[in-house]
């Protein structure tokens, strides 16, 4: 797998449209930060690391509806492995208004725009969220 954040997006996206309540997907550090963000900001329920079917270390994440709509309407990596995306401080866009959150992952750890924005520090936008 060359890109394990648009995999975990990918998931969470298809769930949704399924009308699933949980999603697994792989764990790692990474996609633990960016479900920190999403938690954070009101996206998800929550996630539990736990141990898959097959042994390996496993993530799974509680989606979040409201009044039977998915909470995320939209889903999307904007950095890639085939073209990384890095911008400073203050040349993060804000989503829909501000209505949206940006992730970027900078060397302060991963934050949602308006973190970065008021720690005042840029780095790679990881995803979209809305």
């Amino acid at each position: 797998m060359n890109d394990p954040i648009a995999d975990m997006l990918t998931r969470i996206r298809n769930s949704q449209l399924r009308g699933k309540s949980t999603v697994m997907t792989p764990a790692s550090k990474l996609r633990a930060w960016v479900l920190d963000v999403l938690a954070d900001e009101g996206y998800i329920r929550g996630y539990e690391k736990m141990t898959g079917a097959d042994g390996h270390p496993a993530i799974e994440i509680s989606l979040k509806y409201y009044e039977g709509e998915p909470v995320i309407r939209e889903l999307k990596r904007i950095s890639k492995p085939g073209r990384r995306v890095y911008l400073g401080a203050q040349d993060i866009p804000t989503v829909r208004q501000g209505l949206g959150v940006s992730i970027v992952s900078t060397p302060q750890g991963v934050m949602s725009d308006a973190s970065a924005r008021a720690a005042n520090v840029g780095g790679e936008v990881l995803c979209t969220v809305f």
